[in-house]
């Protein structure tokens, strides 16, 4: 079971939250060259060990949490 606890809410299980994306990655400015956008839109890390994620829980009280994960446990 996979359990992301809320600060509203407390401790609910991973299907009331859709996953939001990586919280580590930092938006281009507008000067962004195309090969910048095109690597913020569709390039990313597939980190080993503890990463921070966007999560909105949908299914409570529909904020928008970040979250440390864990990607080997």
């Amino acid at each position: 079971m996979f359990l992301i606890t809320c600060p509203h809410c407390g401790s609910r299980d991973a299907s009331e939250f859709t996953y939001g994306g990586d919280a580590t990655v930092a938006r281009p400015d507008g000067e962004a060259t195309h090969s910048a956008w095109m690597d913020y839109v569709y390039q990313r890390d597939n980190p080993r060990g503890a990463h921070w994620e966007y999560w909105h829980h949908v299914s409570g009280c529909r904020k928008w949490l970040k979250v440390q994960r864990d990607t080997l446990t």
